[in-house]
Formats: structure tokens, C-alpha cells, sequence
């Protein structure tokens, strides 16, 4: 199963994945955001990282993963970043959902 993801911004762009687990993270992590965008990690066990738009952050969808997140993990989480509880398809299903309004 798949989803598209309109051709306004190529999708590489609009989400990018990695695995959070590098031996560099730190490093990696500020090189990999570009300006206008901010990593959050998806995942019920290993968690995924992914890049995206920060005007998804004003979009209600958004806000009540963020809100779930809060509620989850409060504001002090041992990943250090953004951590978003579901799983990654839901993740991407609410991206795709976003970028096609």
C-alpha cells in the first residue's frame, strides 16, 4: 500500500526519514533539518525519525499529535527531541493527509 504525495515540493524534500539510532546523532541531527523544518521521532518500538514542514505545526491534525505527545511524555523525554506516540504508518497517513490540503 502507498500514498502520494503532491509534486508542489518533491517528496524527498517534504519528508525526509532516518534511523535515529546513529553513532553521530547529534551531528547528523542539525545537518539533516533545513531551515523551515523540524525532526520529530515516530514509533511505538524503534523509533523513526522524520523531517517536516514547521507550518504543519498550526494544522489541527497536527496539533492533536502534539497534544497526545504532551500527554504521553510531558515535556521531558530521554529522546531529547520532539517524540510523537503512534505508529509510523499513522504518522504518515496524517502527513499525507496535510500535504494534500
Amino acid at each position: 500500500m502507498g500514498f502520494r504525495v503532491p509534486s508542489i515540493v518533491p517528496a524527498k524534500k517534504l519528508l525526509r526519514r532516518s534511523f535515529s539510532n546513529n553513532s553521530n546523532k547529534e551531528a547528523s541531527m542539525a545537518v539533516d533539518v533545513p531551515k523551515g523544518h523540524l525532526a520529530v521521532y515516530v514509533g511505538e518500538n524503534e523509533k523513526k525519525r522524520f523531517v517536516v514542514p514547521v507550518s504543519f505545526l498550526s494544522q489541527p491534525l497536527f496539533q492533536e499529535l502534539l497534544t497526545q505527545a504532551e500527554e504521553e511524555y510531558g515535556y521531558d523525554h530521554p529522546m531529547g527531541g520532539l517524540t510523537i506516540p503512534c505508529t509510523q504508518h499513522v504518522f504518515v497517513d496524517v502527513i499525507s493527509n496535510l500535504n494534500a490540503s
